[in-house]
């Protein structure tokens, strides 16, 4: 399976393509995303080999304005990939499920990018799963 740091952009206005020249700040798959529309995309987890032996907790953050990458401080709580992404566009991120069968949900908060878990989580731990939400409520 090809890892890639590769992040390609499309002008909704024509469909073109570019490619960042910054990219993902480690070579990955499996990794997740979410948008804070019209501000930035963050881009969360991963693996890095074969084998689930490196899993991350690296959030990376695209500012919409200049395309510049940030890495956050906080990360996820756990390392994992295979999670699922989704955002309350101007609230929060979330990036939730993963390898292993996780359960956890953690939120990074757009104000200033903090993290936090959700006591709840996901009704059940599972892998392989997709995020959706609209502009105002997590779906």
């Amino acid at each position: 399976m090809g890892r890639v740091n590769t992040i390609d952009k499309f002008a909704f206005s024509d469909d073109s393509r570019t490619t960042l020249s910054t990219g993902l700040s480690t070579t990955n798959s499996k990794a997740a995303a979410a948008a804070n529309s019209g501000t930035a995309l963050y881009v969360g987890g991963g693996q890095t080999s074969e084998g689930g032996e490196h899993y991350l907790t690296t959030v990376d953050k695209f500012a919409f304005s200049d395309d510049s990458r940030s890495t956050l401080g906080t990360g996820l709580s756990v390392a994992r990939d295979l999670l699922a992404g989704a955002a309350n566009s101007g609230t929060a991120a979330y990036f939730g499920g993963g390898s292993g069968k996780s359960a956890v949900v953690d939120k990074f908060a757009f104000s200033d990018d903090s993290r936090s878990t959700l006591g709840t989580g996901l009704s059940s731990a599972r892998d392989s799963l997709a995020g959706a939400a609209n502009s105002e409520t997590l779906a």
